[in-house]
């Protein structure tokens, strides 16, 4: 195992960790909120750091659409990121509380609906890199060949994560902050701590889910294209 891309993939669970305990506003306080934004930001400028030659290889190779996809949302990440961090600074009253603007209620609800766009983004960005982690697990596992009973159950998995997602997506009231609305209607913690990060992990398992398949689709579709140019052009082309 390659042990700098270990290191990548611990630093980002780290910073997905962190991303999600930052959602809990309300049941973690502000205080603790604004360090988990500090270390998201500071595990970031790291990931960026550790993959400088994709960036720097970006004008040099030509990619196919899965790899216009996948920087496409790199660059939609990145710039969600840069809208969390301007706007943290202009309402946060702990750590940067000298820079806050009293009353901004636009920069709370766009700081807010941005970080639900960007629990999708990243959940989106996990998906197009679903081949490579379900490989290293492998690895890491010791897990060789295919097993036909294996492969069905992970999939009945995934599917109902993916349905859950929905049912999680409709429990969070997802679609109000993601028009970043005001909303009154929000999770009681004093419930459930635990249901509320589980619904924000189906929800990120539906699009991670619905990313990786149509990948798949657009890859076998692609596959099926070529062949059917191949067989058009016949043995003597």
């Amino acid at each position: 195992m390659n042990p700098v891309l270990l290191l990548k993939m611990v630093l980002d669970c780290v910073a997905a960790g962190l991303l999600l305990f930052a959602f809990a506003y309300f049941w973690q306080g502000n205080a603790a909120h604004e360090l988990a934004g500090v270390g998201i930001f500071l595990l970031v400028v790291v990931h960026n750091l550790l993959h400088r030659r994709w960036f720097a290889a970006l004008s040099r190779k030509q990619r196919e659409r899965r790899g216009k996809f996948n920087i496409a949302v790199a660059f939609v990440l990145l710039a969600g990121m840069l809208v969390l961090l301007i706007t943290s600074l202009t309402i946060s009253e702990t750590l940067f509380a000298g820079l806050r603007l009293d009353g901004d209620v636009s920069a709370r609800q766009i700081h807010a609906g941005v970080a639900y766009w960007l629990l999708l983004v990243v959940a989106v960005h996990l998906g197009l890199r679903w081949p490579l982690l379900t490989a290293v697990a492998r690895r890491l596992l010791g897990i060789e060949g295919t097993n036909v009973a294996r492969t069905v159950v992970l999939r009945l998995i995934a599917a109902g994560i993916a349905l859950q997602g929905v049912r999680s997506a409709l429990a969070l009231n997802l679609q109000a902050r993601l028009l970043f609305q005001t909303s009154l209607d929000w999770w009681n913690f004093e419930e459930s701590v635990a249901g509320f990060f589980g619904h924000c992990m189906a929800v990120a398992g539906l699009c991670t889910f619905i990313t990786y398949w149509a990948m798949q689709w657009l890859h076998r579709r692609r596959r099926m294209i070529d062949a059917g140019c191949l067989a058009a052009r016949g043995p003597d082309s």
